[in-house]
């Protein structure tokens, strides 16, 4: 079976190393180069495909700076999926705001070899995220802190969901009704039923079950 090629949008602050990439792209039969010109009617047609691989738009940036930033933030708009960074420097505040963008692939310039790149937009197109050993020990060390600093403290956790709202939600799960879960917490069936509409409404679900669904999703129950 054919593999299917990865559509890539490429966008660089500085011309030429657009025009090396795309250049260094071109040759790979693994991706299909996406020009800003045909961007709007691929997003069209890829609508109308469900089987489609996602459009990644492959970023290449200097610093992560305000300018850069816009340069996410418009990747995003423009209904990007899946985004590769490739930046010559990426400190802890710039790794952070790229994971906030969605940015599902980091690569630093030094180490972008045309088969690395490919391989992270291969991985992005798959859903899979992709940074180096050393930036993944760095986030997942300021995520911690955010835990212990910023979270804990207000009694929540990274989610923003609290112990008291994650609780709810496991009693939910295991079947059991207003009253029920009222009487196993010690609280008023009011104060249950105010806790599910806080969840429903902060996190734009549906219902219970919605929110059900959404927590095993996530892992939290």
């Amino acid at each position: 079976m054919t593999q299917q090629r990865v559509p890539v949008w490429v966008q660089a602050l500085d011309p030429l190393s657009r025009f090396g990439l795309m250049h260094a792209l071109r040759q790979r039969r693994e991706i299909l180069l996406i020009s800003d010109a045909d961007l709007a009617e691929f997003q069209q047609a890829q609508a109308d495909q469900r089987t489609a691989p996602p459009l990644v738009a492959l970023i290449v940036v200097d610093s992560l700076d305000t300018t850069a930033v816009q340069v996410l933030r418009s990747a995003a708009q423009r209904g990007c999926r899946r985004i590769v960074l490739i930046s010559s420097t990426i400190d802890d505040d710039a790794l952070m705001t790229a994971v906030e963008f969605g940015v599902s692939g980091v690569l630093r310039r030094a180490d972008a070899t045309a088969d690395r790149i490919v391989h992270l937009l291969q991985s992005a197109a798959a859903g899979n995220g992709n940074l180096p050993p050393d930036l993944l020990g760095r986030l997942l060390g300021q995520v911690s802190r955010m835990q212990r600093q910023v979270l804990a403290p207000r009694g929540l956790s990274r989610t923003g969901l609290s112990d008291r709202e994650t609780q709810v939600l496991r009693l939910v799960a295991d079947g059991k009704d207003t009253q029920e879960i009222a009487r196993e917490m010690s609280y008023s069936e009011r104060t249950v039923k105010n806790v599910l509409h806080d969840i429903t409404t902060r996190l734009q679900l549906r219902n219970r079950s919605h929110a059900v669904a959404y927590a095993l999703r996530e892992g939290l129950i």
